[in-house]
């Protein structure tokens, strides 16, 4: 048993409720451990600066840096599919909100 029991608000897909999503329609949070945030554009930087927009959203709703082990650039030449592919792959503690949740338990919070 743990010091401070931790209350996770998770979605269908085992994500914190309050996690910011990727607000562009082609960019998605895959369902895998280390889940791949994706953000997919035909333009490179574009698809660089929303990733980095999300991750400094998700950073000040974590409150602390999340955990990033890799960044994957790939690129998809199908006909009407988006040019590049960057994929952030992500702890999956972070997106379902632990840290949050965990301070919250340790100042009392529900």
């Amino acid at each position: 048993m743990t010091e401070y029991p931790v209350d996770l608000r998770l979605d269908d897909a085992g994500l914190a409720a309050e996690l910011p999503r990727p607000e562009h329609p082609q960019d998605q949070i895959h369902d895998v451990p280390f889940r791949p945030v994706q953000f997919c554009d035909d333009d490179l930087p574009t698809a660089l600066e929303r990733a980095a927009s999300w991750l400094r959203r998700t950073q000040e709703w974590l409150g602390e840096p999340v955990d990033v082990i890799a960044i994957h650039l790939d690129y998809d030449d199908r006909e009407g599919s988006p040019y590049y592919e960057v994929k952030l792959l992500c702890n999956d503690e972070d997106l379902a909100g632990a840290p949050v949740a965990l301070r919250a338990a340790r100042r009392g919070e529900r």
